[in-house]
């Protein structure tokens, strides 16, 4: 009897797919997948064989489900081109580098074991959004499959080719010490290389490649991994700390003083410093990111705009190649450079690259830098537990409360909602710049909180109380993952 099909239609989630191993998907499920994905690429080519990059990351698991996507994706005529154990920017890489017509990157990014999921994309430089996973859902769960024949190869040492394309771009002059953190995720064989590559001095941090992840999991939002860096920038007497995600297309930042900077505002940092030679430039920055891009004075005066867009890499990645925007930063830590910084694609390691470059630049201290930016008190991004299937009716109904709030001219902790933004969930804003967020989140059973106020804590604080009492009364959300 053949072995029955796994694949839960709730993995195919806003901008890349992702489940849980053999109790949501299994290989037939994943060989389907590649099937789903093949003839969507064939469709949208137009060509009988196009070429696919695919790569994995470091999990127990990876290959096994790589190969199955691989069976899945020749089946449809698909020639694939298997570039090894990837990060995600390394596979988006290839696709300019060889000239391909689509990637496949087999990895659930930061999401804890047991976890798998694809990246995927077929323009240059851009991954699925909702309306291409829509497209993959239906093909993929219909079987609406076209037959072919495909082939495939491996394509040696591009491994070196992608480290190669960084560092001969991104030399510095001044001796930077950079804590190099990676959790034991794919990018510890990566971002140590490419880092001493451009001149800086390197200590590392948990680069030793482990799927267990011993310590803790590779998410550079995660206060543990933070604080782990921040001990090791103290005790090295660093300049800087850098911290990556599991497939390296996240990067957090830790000061010289061991300070944990979100990364929206490292992202200030360098809209800032690349304003002054790109001016009237347009910067896109998701609805988790700091108010201070609406107010900043050096944007202001150099003529550039900041658009607020929807959370989520392939969002933020469309939101720039579309506004041919200079640069998306993402709260979350993806960072997106266009040309001539970059391909428009989220990469880590060009991110902390950009960061080498602004101390590189000046004669200051990241810690000094950062006091150019007006003070604020930001939450870290907060996750309560939410079901797949009830998570969006919940951020609709309570869109609906704020909206009637705000028309009733209610205060909240003595203040008016002043302004909101329904574009992804409901941000909503206050006359001092205070604000806070509410949102689904677009890869696990959860909501998103966040909350920031220039004016205190305390007030930081209160806006969270106001938002988590509407959430309690929905008696539709659990445990939060990190709390204020």
């Amino acid at each position: 009897m053949s072995k029955q099909l796994i694949i839960n239609p709730l993995g195919f989630r806003e901008y890349d797919a992702r489940w849980l191993y053999e109790k949501d998907i299994n290989n037939l499920g994943i060989e389907n997948l590649g099937k789903g994905l093949g003839t969507q690429i064939i469709k949208h080519t137009q060509k009988k064989n196009p070429r696919v990059i695919v790569g994995h990351d470091y999990r127990s698991y990876s290959e096994k489900i790589k190969a199955s996507l691989k069976k899945g994706l020749v089946e449809t005529g698909c020639y694939v081109e298997d570039i090894g154990l990837s990060l995600s920017p390394m596979v988006y890489f290839a696709q300019f580098n060889l000239k391909s017509d689509a990637v496949a990157m087999v990895t659930a990014s930061h999401n804890e074991n047991g976890w798998t999921g694809v990246k995927m994309g077929i323009k240059k430089g851009l991954t699925h959004a909702p309306e291409e996973m829509k497209e993959l859902k239906d093909i993929t769960l219909n079987q609406k499959f076209i037959k072919g024949e495909g082939n495939e190869k491996k394509i040696e040492n591009f491994q070196e080719i992608y480290k190669d394309d960084l560092i001969n771009k991104n030399k510095v002059k001044k001796k930077i010490k950079a804590v190099v953190a990676c959790g034991n995720g794919t990018a510890g064989i990566f971002a140590p290389d490419i880092l001493r590559g451009i001149g800086c001095e390197v200590v590392e941090l948990d680069c030793k490649l482990d799927w267990n992840f011993p310590k803790y999991n590779p998410n550079p939002e995660d206060m543990e991994m933070l604080h782990a860096i921040s001990k090791a920038v103290k005790e090295n007497s660093a300049d800087v700390g850098f911290g990556f995600d599991g497939d390296g297309d996240r990067c957090g930042v830790i000061d010289d003083k061991g300070n944990e900077i979100f990364s929206d505002k490292i992202g200030l940092l360098i809209a800032r410093n690349l304003s002054s030679k790109h001016k009237g430039s347009k910067f896109i920055v998701d609805v988790k990111s700091t108010g201070l891009f609406k107010t900043d004075k050096v944007l202001h005066e150099n003529k550039c705009k900041t658009v607020y867009w929807k959370t989520g890499h392939s969002h933020i990645k469309r939101k720039v190649n579309i506004e041919k925007a200079l640069a998306g930063f993402e709260k979350s830590g993806h960072f997106f450079f266009n040309s001539p910084l970059g391909y428009g694609y989220d990469d880590g390691i060009n991110s902390a690259i950009q960061v080498c470059h602004l101390l590189d630049n000046g004669n200051k201290k990241i810690s000094e830098i950062i006091k150019d930016l007006p003070n604020t008190f930001q939450s870290p991004t907060m996750a309560p537990f939410c079901k797949d299937d009830e998570k969006y009716k919940v951020v609709d109904e309570l869109v609906k409360q704020i909206q009637k709030i705000k028309d009733d001219k209610i205060k909240i902790d003595d203040q008016e909602i002043i302004e909101i933004l329904t574009v992804n969930g409901i941000r909503f804003m206050f006359n001092d710049g205070s604000w806070g967020l509410i949102r689904a989140s677009s890869n696990k059973p959860s909501l998103v909180i966040v909350t920031e106020s220039p004016t205190s804590a305390q007030r930081k604080k209160n806006i969270f109380n106001f938002i988590d009492g509407l959430l309690q009364k929905t008696g539709k959300v659990g445990e939060y993952d990190q709390k204020i």
